[in-house]
């Protein structure tokens, strides 16, 4: 298992958009990509369980991988979110 805090610096959080590229890059891979936010784990695979966190601008979470890939998966996750996530 491998983890890595990030902080959100798309202006609007993980609303729909970003929240679909998210999902997708963690889709990506074979491994289990998960998320911890405000003492929550959350499925980084899954649209519903993004949005559901209501994410904000500024806020820190924690991505955590598991299995096969677990590296390269951590490594996209954290790209694309310090990228901006499309915006």
């Amino acid at each position: 298992m491998v983890k890595q805090k990030v902080r959100i610096s798309n202006p609007t959080g993980l609303h729909l958009r970003p929240a679909g590229i998210f999902c997708n890059t963690a889709n990506r891979y074979d491994c289990k990509v998960m998320f911890e936010y405000n003492n929550t784990n959350a499925n980084a695979k899954s649209v519903l369980s993004v949005l559901g966190a209501c994410i904000k601008a500024g806020d820190e979470i924690m991505l955590i991988c598991e299995g096969e890939g677990e590296e390269e998966a951590l490594k996209a996750m954290v790209e694309a979110v310090e990228s901006g996530l499309g915006e």
